[in-house]
C-alpha cells in the first residue's frame, strides 16, 4: 500500500493535469496523475492561441506535455478512470474503476467538462472541427467565410455581436421561433446579420467540415462554420461526492488560489472557467499546482 501513497494526487492529465503535475514535481512533490485518455477536444485538428504551440495538434501539445513531465522523477502517470474518492484522517483515498485504491494528503481535480449534444445529427461530427464554440480558439481560421450561429435569446443576441468581429456573412440559427427581443433584432439587423428561425433537421457534412444545414421544410442553408455554446456537465462526478460546491453555470466554485469548498481538495482547467483555452488550461494548472505546493510547505513548517 505505501507505494500508491503520495502527497497530491491529480485527477486528469490533459493540459490543466500535466501543468499542474510539472508545477508539484518541480517543487520535489510526490505526484500521480491518473488520466482516462479523453480529452474534450480530441477531434480538434490544430490547436490555436498558445504562444511557442500556435498550430499544433492538441495531441502533439498533450504528448510532449507528457514526456517533459515524465522527466522528472517524482511524478507518475497511470491510465485509469477514477470513479470514487473520500476523506481519511491523512488526507484522501482515491478509487479507480480498475479497482486501484491511492492515497495522497492533497487531491487537484483537472477534470474538465463533457459537452451535452444537442439532437442534430451531424453535429457531433463535426464539433471541434467546423463546429465551434471559440472565436479566439478558431476564429482566424474561419475569417471572412459563411458562418452561422446555434443560438437564441440573449446568448444569439451576444455571440452575434460578438462573432460580426470575424465575418460579415453571418446567420443566426435559432432552430425554431426567435426569443430575441425586438431591440436586439433590430440591431443585429444593422449589422446585416439575419435571423433564420427554420427548425433544423440535421448537418450536411465531409469528414467533420460542415457544409449545409438542412432544415425540416426541406430547405438548405451552405455554410463553412457554425458557432454554438453546449449545455455541459463535469466530466468527473468524484469532486461532488466529495463535497465540493458548483456555481450556478455548474463549475467546480474555486477560490483566487484554486481551493474548492473542500479543505485540501483543489480544481484547475475548464472544468472551472468558461474560458476555455488550451492556454489557460495551463497557466491555471501550473498556479495550481504551486497553491498546493505552498500549502503543504505551511502545513510542515
Amino acid at each position: 500500500m505505501h507505494n500508491n501513497n503520495f502527497d497530491v494526487i491529480i485527477v486528469g492529465g490533459s493540459y490543466s493535469g500535466l501543468a499542474a503535475a510539472m508545477s508539484l514535481g518541480r517543487a520535489l512533490r510526490k505526484v500521480l496523475v491518473i488520466d482516462s485518455g479523453k480529452p474534450c477536444n480530441r477531434q480538434t485538428p490544430h490547436s490555436h492561441n498558445f504562444l511557442t504551440q500556435d498550430g499544433n495538434t492538441p495531441n502533439e501539445i498533450a504528448a510532449l506535455g507528457k514526456k517533459q513531465v515524465l522527466q522528472y522523477d517524482t511524478v507518475t502517470f497511470v491510465n485509469g478512470l477514477v470513479i470514487n474518492g473520500a476523506e481519511t484522517k491523512d488526507g484522501f483515498q482515491i478509487r479507480t474503476e480498475a479497482g486501484s485504491i491511492y492515497t495522497a494528503k492533497k487531491l487537484i481535480f483537472a477534470t474538465g467538462i463533457k459537452d451535452i449534444m444537442p439532437d442534430v445529427p451531424g453535429l457531433a461530427d463535426c464539433w471541434g472541427i467546423s463546429v465551434i464554440h471559440c472565436p479566439y480558439c478558431h476564429g482566424y481560421e474561419v475569417q471572412k467565410q459563411k458562418t452561422g450561429i446555434l443560438g437564441n435569446g440573449h446568448y444569439g443576441y451576444e455571440f452575434s455581436a460578438l462573432i460580426s468581429n470575424w465575418t460579415a456573412d453571418l446567420t443566426l440559427y435559432t432552430n425554431g421561433k426567435s426569443t430575441l427581443t425586438v431591440e436586439q433584432a433590430a440591431k443585429i439587423h444593422q449589422y446585416n446579420v439575419a435571423i433564420v428561425e427554420d427548425e433544423i433537421l440535421h448537418l450536411e457534412h465531409t469528414h467533420g467540415y460542415v457544409q449545409h444545414i438542412i432544415f425540416k421544410s426541406g430547405r438548405k442553408a451552405s455554410l463553412t462554420a457554425l458557432y454554438t455554446r453546449l449545455p455541459f456537465i463535469q466530466h468527473c462526478p468524484v469532486p461532488r461526492f466529495l463535497g465540493c460546491e458548483l456555481n450556478e453555470d455548474g463549475y467546480i466554485k474555486i477560490n483566487p488560489a484554486y481551493k474548492t469548498s473542500v479543505q485540501g481538495v483543489f480544481a484547475c482547467g475548464d472544468n472551472t472557467t468558461r474560458l476555455r483555452s488550451v492556454a489557460n488550461a495551463v497557466a491555471a494548472g501550473t498556479a495550481a499546482g504551486m497553491m498546493v505546493s505552498k500549502e503543504l510547505i505551511d502545513e510542515a513548517f
